[in-house]
């Protein structure tokens, strides 16, 4: 069901549910009102006629004991009956719209009865010895009663039709900023990322294409970014690629121990387009949103030892662990694979850049109450003030060698994803770069 179906739907069925009851109120109060005033037209017009009968000379009796006066003597409205008795029951004086038997008059006040089969409402007044009664035909009243009821009816109905109406319209109208939206969308190219420009939108959907525009401005950075990654890293493996050939062509031309260096420059060459390439997967995966969520936990020092582990098994500069008094011994808050990960390449770049002779040292030292730093310094040549905000890009390099320059872009996706706090420190003799992960709740506490 559409969205407007839905609307007028449930409105439409609002609409004519208040007016089914606000209609069937109405017409009942009119009909109690004018049984009511039908009823006390009987008994203004039985008093009225008391009232003439008081300044009327004294009427003699015919053979057939009963006087016939007009309805102007009785000064009865027309359509209405009248009978004047008296108290023994002889009829005095009767209107000539009276039906011919006689109105029962026994009872004062008013009273439903049943005259030579038609219906009548009556009413008795009682004064001077007379009785005075009034009566007018309930088929009549009835008939009354319907036109008065279909009078009150129909411009019910007519207002509920043009509510109904405008509702329609109304909705329409409403939801037209939706059908320019959808309209804006539809002409759109696939490729297209540009944002959308709709004026004169209501306050209620600007957020939405606020948060529409937001999403391709994301979606723009992203193909932005895996553009400029695949350009780099075209780039960065032609390189090897090309040097890698150049070398198997120089080891089938020659034989012996240049032909053997040549293949072993071959095989170094491999080596670091492989490295470069699981850098490549690792940042793309990170990036991508993969989970990493192993249901494995560790403690900082477990992930400083499985880093160390795994760096150990290249050459290059010791590195020394260092931890602080007050390491807590409650695990990290970030997937060990990706702290492992992060600190591993930290550990990397500080090997790679250190001077010979020198160590790295990788301190563990706690962050407040709920954080723990990884603090990688290496005795290196440094960065300058003006390129730490370079060291992050991907594939840039401070100075030449075997690294892919994926390392530190690695930490930052790392850091990002994890809310996690990255710092860079630059000393006179070295580098630093200060890696804070939070810790999970202690769940034994207290």
């Amino acid at each position: 069901m559409s969205l407007r179906l839905r609307l007028i739907v449930t409105l439409g069925s609002a609409f004519v549910l208040l007016w089914s009851l606000a209609a069937a109120w109405m017409l009942f109060d009119v009909r109690n009102q004018l049984m009511l005033s039908l009823d006390q037209r009987l008994a203004a017009s039985a008093r009225m006629v008391a009232g003439l009968l008081e300044q009327l000379p004294q009427a003699e009796l015919n053979e057939g004991g009963v006087t016939r006066l007009r309805t102007e003597q009785l000064g009865v409205e027309n359509g209405l009956a009248c009978q004047v008795s008296s108290l023994r029951g002889e009829v005095i004086a009767r209107s000539h719209s009276a039906p011919d038997a006689v109105l029962g008059a026994q009872q004062a006040g008013f009273h439903d009865q049943l005259i030579e089969g038609t219906a009548w409402r009556s009413f008795t007044f009682v004064q001077d010895g007379m009785r005075i009664t009034t009566a007018d035909r309930l088929d009549e009243r009835d008939t009354l009663k319907r036109s008065v009821l279909l009078a009150a009816a129909v411009p019910v109905l007519f207002a509920l039709l043009g509510s109904l109406i405008v509702l329609w319209f109304g909705v329409s109208n409403g939801l037209a900023p939706l059908r320019w939206i959808r309209t804006a969308l539809a002409e759109r190219s696939a490729d297209s990322i540009e944002p959308l420009q709709i004026e004169r939108l209501p306050a209620e959907l600007a957020p939405l294409v606020e948060t529409q525009n937001q999403l391709f401005q994301r979606i723009a950075r992203t193909i932005e970014r895996e553009r400029r990654l695949t350009d780099d890293a075209a780039h960065e493996l032609r390189s090897p690629l090309t040097a890698i050939k150049t070398h198997l062509q120089v080891a089938s031309m020659t034989s012996g121990d240049q032909s053997r260096q040549a293949l072993l420059q071959a095989e170094l060459g491999a080596d670091r387009m492989h490295r470069t390439l699981e850098q490549l997967l690792m940042l793309a995966r990170v990036e991508g949103r993969v989970s990493f969520d192993d249901g494995l936990r560790c403690t900082a020092a477990d992930v400083a030892k499985t880093a160390l582990a795994d760096v150990d098994q290249h050459q290059g500069a010791p590195v020394d662990l260092m931890a602080t008094s007050g390491i807590s011994h409650r695990f990290i808050g970030v997937p060990p694979t990706l702290a492992i990960a992060a600190l591993r390449n930290l550990l990397e770049n500080a090997r790679r850049h250190t001077r010979v002779g020198t160590n790295v040292e990788l301190t563990l030292s706690p962050q407040g109450a709920d954080k723990v730093c990884f603090s990688v310094r290496d005795y290196g040549a440094g960065i300058s003030a003006e390129k730490l905000d370079l060291v992050t890009e991907r594939f840039w390099r401070n100075s030449k060698g075997d690294g892919s320059g994926l390392g530190l872009s690695i930490v930052k996706a790392i850091a990002e994803r994890c809310d996690c706090e990255m710092r860079f420190v630059s000393l006179g003799d070295g580098f630093q770069v200060d890696f804070v992960v939070g810790l999970q709740p202690d769940h034994h506490a207290g």
